[in-house]
């Protein structure tokens, strides 16, 4: 059987409650080797590092969600540089930018965001990348920030191509989720036909974004294997392959992902 990575998840989402176990059941048996759980603020960091510390195959990413940008506080900071000690804290995020849900002023947003890049720089993490509906300015700021000396992950990516080209050119991968399974995703089947496949990550996004044939239904990262046979045919490979070429590719962003060990 083929092993994946899903490199971006919520399973400590409440829609998880009723069958959290089964849940994590499917994603072994469907072939999942590791999975990093997404904590973004004050209340689900803590549900990941829970999670990170009780599950072996599962690892964290921590930071704070530009939606929730006008919460964050200095010390918040300090929070994050404790947490990256952690052996299974593999990454910072997911931070960036949305200016699609109304929650945070954009001014607050870009200052938490370059606060946050300076912060991966300083635990030497990369940076898992929210944009949504902010394209330029989120590479805009990456760059002010010098954030190529960390890199990190486009999660769920949905710029064009010329936007993925800047991304890899600042040592980013791009992750594919759900959408690039729907057959009128055009553009991020174009730009996953033409990503370097040795940059190329896979995720659910879980239990948001949820790929065909489940559209509509709750996500969960045994879904994985979904996007990663839309890649396969996307590229005209098989499987396994997209499989091999993920899990290697997540290794060697997230090195943590190789520590088993728990709280320092």
């Amino acid at each position: 059987m083929s092993s994946f990575i899903d490199t971006h998840t919520h399973i400590n989402d409440k829609a998880f409650e009723e069958d959290f176990h089964l849940v994590l059941n499917r994603a072994r048996e469907a072939g999942l080797e590791k999975i990093i759980n997404v904590g973004f603020n004050r209340e689900t960091i803590p549900q990941t590092m829970a999670l990170v510390d009780r599950e072996s195959d599962i690892y964290g990413a921590v930071g704070w969600h530009p939606q929730d940008a006008i919460d964050y506080r200095p010390e918040d900071g300090d929070w994050l540089i404790s947490l990256a000690k952690h052996p299974k804290v593999v990454a910072i995020g997911e931070i960036g930018l949305d200016y699609y849900w109304d929650t945070s002023p954009k001014d607050v947003q870009h200052r938490v965001f370059r606060e946050q890049i300076q912060l991966a720089k300083t635990v030497n993490l990369p940076i898992s990348i929210h944009n949504r509906d902010a394209h330029a300015d989120v590479v805009r700021l990456l760059q002010e920030e010098g954030a190529k000396d960390v890199g990190g992950v486009m999660h769920c990516f949905s710029g064009s191509w010329e936007i993925a080209k800047m991304c890899l050119d600042m040592n980013f991968y791009i992750s594919f989720g759900g959408p690039v399974t729907f057959k009128n995703a055009k553009q991020p089947k174009e730009v996953a036909r033409q990503v370097p496949i040795d940059r190329l990550l896979i995720e659910t996004d879980a239990p948001y974004l949820t790929p065909h044939p489940y559209r509509g239904k709750r996500n969960e990262p045994a879904y994985v294997s979904l996007v990663a046979q839309s890649i396969a045919e996307i590229l005209e490979i098989s499987i396994e392959e997209v499989a091999q070429i993920t899990t290697e590719n997540a290794y060697r962003l997230f090195p943590k992902l190789r520590n088993h060990g728990s709280q320092l």
